[in-house]
């Protein structure tokens, strides 16, 4: 066990980062943190700039991820690396992703600070462009550092902010596009022993529960389309009969209650399954209260931890669609289906963790996840992956995300643990 002393000052380093990161990227109303964008950068530059106080190596990757390592005795064996993202949603706070950066800063520290070289090298690893909400695509940073990142979205995926690509504002801000297009790993995922990840829980089973921590089980898939768009025709509100109507609102709004009947049916057999339609639009410049609307659009979300019931919900989609499209008089179209698949987090390092949780006397609960993470995409890559969450009231991506520095204490207590532990054992995981 690392001394109280040298927990305590990781502790006091992390602190102050939240402190001086929040204040300095805070825009008045959010925390203004985009991904590749001055605030995700000045977030980078300051853990970068406290790492290398402690005499860590400080890398760039050609995505501008920013590797940050405590040598270990064997300098030539594949480093564990704890981290996550800076970059934050617009108007989002300052605990998602920052966190887990911090997390595994202050344990570094408390290494330092406790004169104990571990074993194996330890690198914190502060990940770039994880929110999907500034360019529809999602985990840019560890997707482009695993060498999955679609060359596709490159040119047409645009901040939301800017207009500008996702290209533009890479090479703005220093990146390497020539391995990232070639879709090459900047880094080997053979060369990394495990990938860690604490992040906010951003939903209230931990508050729930009374636990300050919850190890977590895996990482929900999804299905999801950007765009579908359902063309019906305008007309005069009080001269068409209802007869005579074709009428895009009540076309989406039989899909959505049809669709909302068959997660009741989904539910009652015990499957898992969260289903989201949002972005419902219709055309500002051409409807009016005195206007039949003729034109609707509407985005779709669907999680689960069953592959199976996301390819069932998917078909049921387009099955619903064309049954409303034929009785309504209206026609669909989308743009292309997307998803990851579900993931499970590594059964070696999660009895580890539970096991430290244990010893320590902290109170933690199984959990998964219904949000993307970094974690999932190093797992994909064959990396041994497991995840902390922290107990965050108020939820995530929004400014008034609370998470107790207690709790955070905790989670570095069980991170600085389990870091110890997985030094000396040999796995396999």
């Amino acid at each position: 066990m690392l001394p109280a002393e040298a927990m305590s000052k990781g502790l006091e380093l992390a602190r102050e980062l939240f402190e001086t990161i929040g204040r300095d990227s805070f825009d008045g109303s959010g925390f203004a943190r985009a991904a590749y964008g001055p605030g995700e950068e000045l977030a980078h530059d300051r853990v970068a700039a406290a790492a290398a106080a402690l005499g860590m190596r400080i890398e760039r990757d050609a995505a501008r991820n920013t590797w940050m390592t405590l040598e270990g005795e064997d300098r030539d064996g594949p480093p564990l690396v704890i981290g996550s993202h800076l970059d934050a949603v617009p108007n989002g706070g300052n605990y998602d992703g920052l966190a887990g950066v911090l997390a595994g800063l202050a344990c570094a520290a408390a290494f330092r600070h406790a004169a104990v070289e571990p074993i194996r090298s330890l690198s914190v690893l502060a990940i770039r462009a994880e929110e999907s909400a500034w360019f529809g695509a999602q985990h840019v940073g560890s997707r482009a550092l695993l060498g999955t990142l679609s060359d596709g979205v490159l040119d047409t995926a645009r901040r939301v902010d800017s207009g500008r690509t996702l290209r533009e504002h890479m090479i703005e801000a220093g990146a390497d596009m020539v391995p990232i297009g070639q879709g090459r790993p900047l880094r080997d995922p053979a060369g990394i022993a495990a990938f860690l990840e604490l992040h906010i829980e951003q939903g209230p089973v931990l508050t729930r529960a009374d636990a300050p921590l919850g190890i977590v089980t895996g990482i929900r898939g999804n299905r999801r389309c950007r765009r579908i768009r359902c063309q019906g025709e305008s007309g005069h509100s009080g001269t068409l009969e209802r007869a005579d109507r074709h009428d895009a609102v009540l076309a989406v709004c039989d899909l959505i209650t049809t669709m909302e009947a068959f997660w009741d049916e989904v539910a009652a057999d015990g499957e898992d399954l969260v289903m989201t339609f949002g972005k419902l639009s219709t055309n500002a410049a051409t409807h009016s209260v005195t206007t039949v609307p003729g034109e609707v659009e509407l985005s779709f979300d669907a999680r689960s931890h069953s592959p199976d019931v996301l390819a069932h919900v998917e078909n049921r989609l387009h099955a619903e669609m064309d049954r409303v499209a034929a009785s309504r008089g209206v026609a669909f179209d989308h743009d292309p289906f997307t998803g990851d698949p579900p993931i499970a987090m590594n059964a070696g390092m999660r009895k580890l963790l539970e096991r430290g949780s244990t010893q320590l006397g902290i109170p933690a609960i199984s959990i998964s996840s219904g949000a993307g993470h970094d974690a999932g995409d190093f797992a994909m890559a064959g990396v041994p992956s497991a995840m902390i969450f922290v107990r965050s009231e108020n939820g995530s991506h929004n400014p008034d995300e609370h998470m107790a520095f207690n709790d955070f204490a905790e989670g570095v207590r069980l991170v600085s643990w389990f870091v110890e532990e997985f030094q000396q054992t040999a796995g396999p995981w």
